[in-house]
């Protein structure tokens, strides 16, 4: 029975603390990943999401707590940052993947001309070797060491590789394209458990289709974080929230998460008030009836029951919230952007030509397509930072507001948060800035840290802010989701949408541009293309999803996995939001709590009433004609046994709903 448990889980966590200081960044944290599990961990920025993948990878050693898996089990880690050789070919580099097939290939090389050089044919040790070749070559074959390159050139194709690229040194590529390569040689491994941390950060919408596909086809445990909603929706069937120091299980989709999050918000908001109100009333009881002696038991028993009592937690929420406006925008000319014949290359490499388009004042557009078919290059000629071929004209009064993919890096990281917007400041705004900064989550102490220390999301908040103070009428935000959490890109998109000036941006966050552009200009094969609707719209025309509220490409093949993972799951782990049976068990518990508290209450009237009645008979009983009567003396007596019994009822049924 244990090897049956054991088989279906894959890694252990248990107890797990983590300590940055004197405050935990959480602790107590207990959960398993099973085979198949697909787990988005979800938080705000520094929540320690990023955290629990590295020590989840063996990177970092938790301050307390265990970490259990079997000895087999492999394990790849992919994180947001990392340092990247340049020595060889993109070929070369993720061939290293494959490294277990390479020394095997050696191995049988060896053993080949050894059998080529010998001609001790009838020895036992020749015939020995044959049957060693034989061997390690079927195991060859079992290892796919005769298709690796197909698999190999696949991966690199989907990932927005071109085979000419192939060859190519690695040096000649962005950070972001080898940080293709590194989630290349992840995939072509197969790991048991694959670790990822934003791995959507860089790649374009095609490619984060294409890795939604491979990873519902996997059929390998997934652990990422992400703040493209689209795509963890896409590819998770478990969210794990880490919040205020502790996680919240929930075996469902993100939209479902929250969506449960939010009832369970709810029933805890209820349960606490009925609580607080349950406690008010007890502790009023006592105060009144603490000094009276028919009422010692009664009071005991509350007493008691306050003891017993377990608070309702309410899980907290993170209040601080981000205040996101850009200031008003002058009136610019009714054309803002206008390309004529627009052509721009690098030596030989022809980026794109021949693009003509026009922004009108008030639109909001997006240039979408693969990394490195010019998007980013466009923006720059539109920025006058390089030369370009044909005509490109910017409107009367137009003045630019540009984030950069890396304006976050570009921030002096020896200057304090507060000291970055000082000196970017002009004008009166400068009184300002402490308010300004805690709109921004940097009020208090948060203000006087250095930008080294800030997570990514942080930095990216903080070079937003030097773009909101400035006056322009025309936005160009290049990637500026990358590194915000999703209340913040909710922020920021909601801020756009009001914003009354021009807006361009260049994005892969499907979910972030849904709503928000009303034109799609995709760049592809040196071409720059119209296309009227939103996002969607767009990829509809492409042969993708048609909505974020269809049936999405891989939800046949998610239903499938969530129906196998319920079979699976430990009985002892605690999930929630089960579905419609969990649902109806608590409902049915909660009824149960009712009754009893009705009885409960029905108990305390009746032991109230008597006891109001024998008050009466005792007031008889004390005049001269009363206590010559025998018949209130009886009744008193018949009475008091009848109190005693009604006191016994309420104990049992005070036993019970406190049991």
């Amino acid at each position: 029975m244990s090897c049956c448990i054991f088989a279906l889980i894959m890694i252990s966590i248990e107890n797990l603390k983590v300590e940055f200081g004197a405050t935990p960044l959480f602790q107590g944290v207990s959960y398993i990943i099973n085979p198949k599990d697909r787990i988005a961990l979800v938080g705000k920025n520094g929540a320690g999401k990023s955290t629990m993948l590295k020590i989840l990878a063996g990177l970092q050693q938790p301050t307390d707590g265990t970490v259990s898996m079997p000895k087999d089990i492999s394990v790849c880690y992919l994180p947001q940052v990392m340092k990247l050789a340049d020595e060889r070919t993109v070929r070369e580099e993720t061939e290293l993947a494959f490294a277990h097939i390479s020394r095997q290939k050696e191995m049988l090389d060896r053993l080949a001309t050894e059998l080529a050089e010998r001609t001790d044919y009838e020895s036992e040790s020749y015939h020995e070797l044959i049957e060693r070749f034989t061997r390690e070559n079927e195991r060859f074959q079992i290892i796919g060491g005769a298709n690796y390159h197909a698999e190999m050139e696949q991966t690199l194709v989907g990932l927005g590789f071109r085979r000419e690229d192939f060859d190519r040194p690695t040096s000649e590529f962005s950070g972001g394209w080898r940080m293709r390569i590194e989630l290349a040689k992840l995939l072509l491994q197969h790991p048991d458990v694959l670790l990822l941390d934003e791995p959507t950060n860089h790649l374009d919408i095609e490619s984060i289709q294409w890795l939604e596909e491979f990873l519902a086809r996997n059929g390998k445990a997934v652990v990422l974080v992400s703040h493209d909603r689209a795509f963890i929706n896409n590819v998770t069937n478990r969210t794990i929230e880490i919040t205020c120091g502790t996680i919240h299980d929930y075996r469902v989709k993100y939209d479902e998460y929250v969506v449960l999050r939010r009832e369970r918000r709810e029933q805890q908001l209820r349960a606490y008030e009925n609580q607080q109100k349950e406690i008010a009333d007890i502790t009023d009881f006592i105060e009144r009836f603490r000094y009276k002696p028919t009422k010692a038991i009664q009071v005991q028993s509350r007493i008691k029951q306050l003891e017993k009592m377990v608070p309702v937690v309410i899980d907290e929420e993170d209040r601080s919230t981000l205040r996101l406006k850009f200031r008003p925008a002058q009136r610019s000319g009714s054309y803002p952007i206008i390309c004529e014949d627009t052509a721009k290359s690098y030596g030989d490499h022809l980026v794109f030509k021949d693009v003509n388009l026009t922004i009108r004042r008030g639109e909001k557009v997006a240039f979408v397509g693969r990394n490195g078919e010019g998007k980013t290059t466009l923006v720059k000629c539109i920025m006058g930072e390089i030369p370009f071929e044909g005509k490109l004209t910017l409107g009367h009064n137009v003045e630019i507001g540009y984030f950069a993919q890396n304006q976050a890096q570009l921030l002096d990281e020896n200057l304090t948060v507060f000291d970055t917007i000082d000196r970017a400041a002009v004008g009166d705004i400068r009184l300002k800035i402490r308010d300004i900064l805690g709109a921004f989550m940097f009020g208090g102490e948060a203000s006087d840290k250095k930008v080294k220390v800030l997570s990514g999301g942080e930095r990216s908040r903080l070079a937003m802010i030097k773009l909101l103070l400035e006056s322009v009428n025309l936005l160009i935000l290049d990637e500026p989701t990358n590194h915000l959490d999703m209340r913040s890109k909710d922020v920021l998109k909601e801020a756009i949408r009001e914003f009354d000036g021009t807006v361009i941006l260049v994005s892969h966050d499907r979910e972030f541009l849904d709503g928000l552009v009303s034109k799609v200009y995709e760049f592809g094969d040196g071409k720059v293309k119209e296309h009227l609707g939103g996002i969607y719209d767009f990829l509809q025309s492409k042969g993708g999803v048609t909505s974020p509220d269809s049936a999405r490409s891989l939800d046949s093949v998610m239903t499938a996995t969530k129906s196998t993972q319920s079979t699976s799951k430990d009985p002892n782990e605690k999930i929630v939001g089960g579905g419609a049976a969990d649902y109806a068990a608590r409902k049915e518990q909660a009824k149960a709590q009712r009754k009893l508290q009705k009885r409960v209450e029905e108990c305390e009237k009746r032991v109230t009433q008597i006891e109001a009645e024998l008050r009466e008979l005792e007031e008889w009983m004390a005049t001269p004609a009363g206590a010559a009567n025998a018949a209130l003396f009886e009744q008193y007596s018949k009475l008091k046994n009848t109190l005693a019994e009604a006191e016994v009822e309420w104990e049992e049924a005070m036993m019970a709903l406190e049991g």
